[in-house]
């Protein structure tokens, strides 16, 4: 099997303020593997899809235009794809409690 040099530019990322402070949060928390939550979003930015494991879907209602993927279990990750930017703007981090309640 003969594989390909080439590949699509990786998106560029930005972060909310609320993003920031949850990660902030849980990183001095030290609850999460915040090295793992990096390697995922750096798998976001490549463009590629997720492995079906990270459960990647869109939102609807008010959150309709935005994405969340589980990291782990009840630990998700909010962005928003802004494809003709070619720019991904993570804008949120926690439970589902934290997030949607």
């Amino acid at each position: 099997m003969v594989k390909s040099k080439r590949t699509n530019l990786p998106f560029r990322s930005d972060y909310t303020r609320s993003f920031i402070k949850a990660w902030e949060r849980y990183n001095k928390a030290g609850r999460r593997d915040m090295n793992e939550t990096a390697a995922i979003m750096a798998m976001v930015l490549s463009g590629n899809p997720l492995p079906a494991q990270y459960n990647d879907h869109a939102l609807t209602g008010n959150m309709q235009g935005f994405r969340e993927l589980h990291i782990g279990g009840d630990y998700l990750l909010v962005y928003k794809l802004e494809s003709e930017k070619h720019l991904i703007v993570f804008t949120d981090l926690g439970t589902h409690a934290e997030l949607f309640e």
